[in-house]
């Protein structure tokens, strides 16, 4: 069944955001401070997480996997929270879906604006830098900047342990960092929305003359504006509420979203999307 066909959009329908993984719980947080009234649906595919390492084909297939089971859910619009996932198939979203979509993409933009030595870095995945929005983006906003960019296997997997302030991370974490630092890079780019789970190391191991940015408030904010532009802004004054799902265990995933999302009282439903299939209610 086509759920893009069959369901109608209401105000009070909830929002609809999904990642490879719990990163985009870092995007999903920004969402709510913003957003207080909206109900939440947050999918994090983390049996198929990362997507940085696998194929273009294999990630618009998940993408279109969850897309369709949050429209199913009811979601009112589509919340793209993955740099990669966005990469390989926010174009193709937007021409197959009915529902307005949003997505992230690096900071290079803002990054070009404020770096003072010329030279930018930025950390991600793989496929979020050899892909052509991300090679666009340089192309269009970064011509007369130097911009160093850092793919970082094993970040993700780390934040997806909840492993956020172990020595393992910081040796990696400096690992990645330091060639951005010796090519004169002040101005650095969480371009995976994991990175922001750490960011404050991240500043840390950088050194306080270095600018870290991240997406999570800019995509918040087009969150509101595509809301208002198609008149979905929920008008109910309760508190929205959150929905969590997972591909994965739910043993597993389910502590390090309370520890990402600051709040002890929640339940993550296992949904494995493409096979067996149960839930938690």
């Amino acid at each position: 069944m086509d759920w893009n066909e069959v369901f109608l959009m209401s105000n009070s329908s909830p929002i609809g955001i999904f990642d490879s993984g719990v990163g985009g719980l870092s995007i999903a947080k920004e969402i709510r401070q913003l957003l207080p009234n909206e109900d939440l649906l947050y999918y994090a595919d983390s049996a198929y997480c990362p997507y940085g390492e696998k194929p273009p084909e294999v990630i618009k297939q998940r993408v279109y996997l969850l897309s369709d089971f949050l429209l199913s859910k009811g979601a009112k619009m589509l919340v793209v929270a993955c740099n990669t996932a966005s990469i390989v198939s926010l174009d193709d979203m937007r021409k197959k879906y009915r529902v307005p979509v949003v997505g992230v993409e690096p900071a290079v933009k803002p990054a070009v604006a404020a770096t003072k030595t010329g030279t930018i870095g930025v950390l991600a995945t793989g496929v979020t830098l050899s892909g052509d929005r991300f090679s666009s983006l340089v192309k269009c906003f970064g011509s007369k900047t130097k911009v160093v960019t850092q793919p970082c296997p094993g970040l993700v997997e780390l934040v997806e342990n909840g492993n956020i302030n172990s020595a393992e991370t910081e040796k990696l974490l400096s690992k990645y960092i330091k060639p951005l630092l010796e090519q004169n890079a002040d101005t650095i780019v969480l371009g995976c929305t994991h990175y922001p789970f750490l960011k404050s190391k991240i500043q840390e191991l950088a050194g306080p003359g270095i600018k870290v940015l991240d997406t999570g408030k800019p995509v918040a904010r087009q969150t509101a504006r595509v809301l208002n532009e198609f008149g979905l802004n929920n008008a109910q004054h309760h508190q929205g509420k959150e929905f969590f799902y997972t591909s994965g265990k739910q043993e597993t995933v389910e502590p390090v979203i309370r520890l990402l999302w600051s709040y002890e009282r929640l339940k993550v439903n296992h949904i494995l999307l493409g096979g067996i299939s149960s839930a938690v209610n």
